[in-house]
């Protein structure tokens, strides 16, 4: 299982179209890649980060070609409110302790 960090700079005012696009890639990785799925943070100086779960490099690798059968309009989107997108870091999981807790409940 591997990681990925990606790191995002928005165009001014497209924060929200941002997110709302994102949301729907990443649901499509989900399925018809095989993704475990994302998380999308906002660092202090205004910064996007996400970190995407995989099943290995290979799932990762061959999930452009994937996609491109399919509707991509989320991705393109999403690209358009993108100012400058920052080298992407690939991670070995070693362990894994992020639980969500239980729904209703503390």
């Amino acid at each position: 299982m591997i990681a990925v960090l990606y790191r995002w700079k928005i165009r001014p005012g497209k924060e929200a179209e941002f997110v709302d696009a994102w949301a729907k890639a990443t649901r499509r990785t989900q399925h018809f890649c095989g993704s475990y799925g994302s998380r999308l943070h906002q660092s202090q100086d205004g910064i996007y980060w996400a970190y995407a779960r995989w099943p290995s490099l290979q799932a990762r690798a061959e999930c452009p070609a994937k996609l491109m059968k399919e509707d991509f309009s989320s991705f393109q989107a999403m690209q358009a409110c993108i100012e400058e997108q920052y080298e992407e870091t690939v991670l070995a999981l070693k362990e894994d302790l992020l639980v969500e807790p239980p729904r209703g409940g503390a």
